[in-house]
Order: C-alpha cells, then sequence, then structure tokens
C-alpha cells in the first residue's frame, strides 16, 4: 500500500502573491531565534568570565557547567544544522524536478532500503539530516520514507563508520551490531509508518503548510532567490530548537550523576538502560560518540555501548527539539518508544550472546 502526502502544488504564482510558508510563524520564529542567539552568547560570557569574577560573585560549579555542556553542544551541532540546510536546499531547489524519485526502485521496500543507505553519501550527523529529511519530503518522499533515512543516515554514514571502526574495531561485534541494528531498525519504522492511513497527521500543521506550497523557478536567478529564503526559513525554524535541545541537554547533564549510572554498568540489564539514558542526555554528535563512549568500555559491558551508539543518534533531548519542527508530539512520543524498545533488544541480545 502507498502512502503519500497530499499532492504538492507546482503552480507558479507571480513574485508580488507569493507568501512565504511561515507566514504568521516569521515574526514568532525571529524573535525566537534572536532569544537564542542572546542566550548562547550569555552562556558564553558567563563561562568566559566566571573564573575571573571574586570568590563572592563565583557562579556556583553547577551553573559553570551548564553553561559549558550546553555551548558545547551548540558548536558541535552547529556546523551539521547548515550544513544538512544547505543539502535541503540543494535537492529542493537545484536538483532537477523529481531526479531523486525516479532513481528510487518502485518497490517501497526496497526505496526504504535505498533510502537508508543514502548517509553513507552524506557526512551529516543527526541533527543536519532533520532538515534534510524536511527537504525530501517537501520534494516528495512520503512520511515513511523520510523516517527511514532520518533514523538510518547519522548510524550509516561514512565518518561514524570509521570512528566507531577506530574506537573499537572488530572487538564484541560492537561496530556489525551498530552498523546492522541501525539499519534494521531504521527501516522497521518505515514498515511501521508506512502502513499510517493518514501520514500528514504525523506532521506539524506548519510543515504541512509547508509541503502544501512549492513553487518552480526556471532561471538561477530565481533559484538563488529562492535558496535564500529557504536558508532563512529553515534556519528561523532549526536554531530555536536547537538552542532549546542543548539547554535541555545540559541542565540534565547537570542534574544526573553520572557516577550512578557507572555503578549499573557491570549487570546486562541495567547497563543497557543506564547507557541509553546517558546517550539521551548527552545528545552527542554520532561522528565522535563513539570516543566519547569508549571511556566507559571497561566498565559497561558491550551491549550497553551497542545500545548507547544506536539508541543516541536516532533519539536524544536535542534531536526531539530538533524533530519537534516536523513532527508532532504524538507521533515523536510514538518513535522515541519505539525505537527505544528495539534498542534495549539489541542491547540485551548482544549482552546475554557475547
Amino acid at each position: 500500500m502507498t502512502v503519500t502526502l497530499p499532492a504538492v502544488d507546482k503552480r507558479e504564482q507571480p513574485e508580488g502573491e507569493r507568501e512565504s510558508p511561515s507566514g504568521a510563524f516569521t515574526s514568532k520564529s525571529a524573535a525566537g531565534l534572536i532569544v537564542g542567539l542572546a542566550l548562547v552568547a550569555l552562556l558564553a560570557v558567563v563561562r568566559v568570565l566566571a573564573p575571573s569574577t571574586p570568590e563572592v560573585l563565583a557562579l556556583p560549579n553547577a551553573a559553570r557547567d551548564f553553561a559549558t555542556l550546553s555551548i558545547s553542544v551548540v558548536i558541535e551541532s552547529l556546523p551539521f544544522v547548515f550544513l544538512g540546510i544547505v543539502l535541503s536546499i540543494a535537492v529542493q531547489v537545484w536538483l532537477p524536478e523529481g531526479l531523486l524519485l525516479r532513481r528510487l526502485p518502485r518497490s517501497l521496500v526496497l526505496r526504504r532500503l535505498v533510502l537508508s543507505l543514502l548517509g553513507m553519501l552524506l557526512p551529516v550527523c543527526e541533527c543536519g539530516n532533520v532538515p534534510l529529511a524536511r527537504g525530501l519530503v517537501v520534494n516528495g518522499l512520503t512520511v515513511a520514507e523520510s523516517m527511514t533515512f532520518l533514523f538510518a543516515a547519522p548510524i550509516l554514514n561514512p565518518v561514524t563508520i570509521v570512528t566507531t571502526a577506530q574506537a573499537f574495531g572488530w572487538d564484541n561485534g560492537i561496530l556489525a551490531s551498530r552498523v546492522l541494528g541501525g539499519f534494521f531498525i531504521a527501516n522497521l519504522v518505515g514498515w511501521i509508518y508506512s502502513r499510517h492511513p493518514r501520514p500528514g497527521e504525523l506532521l506539524t500543521a506548519r510543515f504541512q503548510e509547508t509541503c502544501s506550497v512549492a513553487v518552480h523557478h526556471a532561471g538561477s536567478a530565481g533559484r538563488i532567490r529562492r535558496s535564500v529564503q529557504m536558508f532563512s526559513q529553515e534556519t528561523r525554524a532549526m536554531m530555536p530548537a536547537l538552542f532549546i535541545g542543548a539547554g535541555m541537554a545540559g541542565l540534565i547533564q547537570v542534574a544526573v550523576s553520572r557516577e550512578v549510572l557507572v555503578a549499573l554498568g557491570s549487570n546486562p540489564v541495567w547497563s543497557v538502560l543506564a547507557l541509553m539514558l546517558l546517550a539521551f542526555v548527552v545528545a552527542i554528535c554520532s561522528n565522535v560518540d563513539a570516543f566519547f563512549i569508549l571511556s566507559f568500555g571497561a566498565t559497561f559491558m558491550p551491549g550497553g555501548i551497542v545500545a548507547f551508539l544506536v539508541f543516541g543518534p536516532m533519539i536524544d533531548v536535542k534531536m526531539l527539539a530538533l524533530m519537534r519542527t516536523t513532527f508532532t508530539a504524538k507521533t515523536l512520543l510514538q518513535l522515541s518508544l519505539l525505537v527505544a524498545l528495539c534498542a534495549a533488544v539489541l542491547g540485551l541480545a548482544v549482552n546475554y550472546g557475547h
């Protein structure tokens, strides 16, 4: 059964009559972006000046840690968010119309398999794949197909595979379990949501509005203008979400003691659950998460490491904030539970089969 979004309107509209897809949200989004930038600047100033302030005025360690962790998440994610936006614009504006869809297999299962491997051509971590997945939906892919790409790409991209291999090699099957497990979970999610009778309901009203408005420009000048407009719109949509996600990640990391997590590492069940929680909290980029979790390798069982490396790139506090620009809260809750269950089963299988 083929499930697609309503057909995209390709009719030409005069330049003066076109309305931005973000419409009434422009002022609100711009205000959110300005507030987010101001917050990051404030956190940076606090972190830089805190050590030199008088003892009486010095910030508590928790406040300094919160500033450091939040800023690090933003700095780590920002280049990939911008890269994802640029790739999304390339797909929507500069690729010949229908080129990607014509190259995909007709079989829905094979289409999702091919899309899940598309990440091998794109060295973008999970935060950059959100705007790219949005662009693929606007360009004609179904919601289920975009989900398959979104969850597979950060794990199957070449940088992630190489860094995981460098960190763990072939020890305990961690690399193979990560790649094959991520591939399987992404396609399972895509298959489940391909059965949804009304896929448009999975998307936010704002993003449905974006999908319903598509303008074709024949000349390069029109394409450039459209690219600039789209970059502005996607930046306004992504940046506030990134700032919120980074702040939440920093806050949770300060509140949750890592010593408690480490104490659970030797239990085959709790090691999986603890590192899944850690993956959700730290919100670290998939391109470098293998080196981060390598330091836990002597404490936690291999299944916990695998669960961390699979669950984190798909669902973490930062990704949920970014995906909220596209999917409804109900959809994100369902996706989180489904991916968490699959990652937990994968981790337990590695632990008990080790």
